[in-house]
């Protein structure tokens, strides 16, 4: 059975292992995530200990999907502390394990990460994707509008330098 929580910091550090292990996962499955090496597991750590630190300050929000007792994908709500932009988020690290996926897990925490951005008062969220991903239908079918395409942004793990699409999404209600 799939649940879903969000985690405050506490309750993150107890999973910081099963957290890298569903990056790792998805590097290696060739996500463009911001790795490039999926045996980089200190990189990976690094991350996950950097993220679950700045849960403290309300920087953002993470929330799992969990199998049971394993941690299979999470979603991150970074919100922007700028003057200016206290109004939006951004949508990041939407993950699922790859022996996790084609069960839905992607589109409930997409769903949930809006409503629980929508419920703090956020206004508009945005993302970006690798040009052409699967991952691309998903948010268009969830109401996110393409804002544009940026060519050669990101590095592949195969090396290839890939598009990325921004994406966008106003809460209308």
């Amino acid at each position: 059975m799939i649940t879903y929580k969000q985690l405050n910091t506490a309750q993150a550090h107890q999973v910081l292992p099963d957290l890298g292990d569903v990056l790792q996962a998805c590097v290696a499955d060739g996500a463009s995530v911001g790795f490039t090496d999926p045996a980089d597991r200190a990189a990976i750590d690094n991350f996950w200990q950097g993220t679950v630190d700045s849960l403290d300050g309300n920087e953002c929000d993470l929330l799992i999907a969990r199998d049971n007792d394993a941690v299979v994908a999470t979603v991150m709500i970074d919100y922007c502390g700028k003057p200016n932009g206290r109004h939006r988020a951004e949508i990041c690290k939407l993950l699922v394990h790859p022996a996790a996926r084609q069960r839905g897990i992607a589109r409930q925490l997409m769903t949930l990460a809006e409503q629980h951005a929508w419920d703090k008062g956020i206004t508009l969220l945005v993302l970006d994707t690798r040009s052409g991903d699967v991952a691309s239908q998903l948010y268009l079918s969830l109401g996110w509008q393409i804002a544009g395409e940026i060519p050669a942004y990101a590095e592949s793990i195969e090396g290839r330098l890939d598009a990325t699409t921004y994406m966008y999404k106003l809460n209308n209600h």
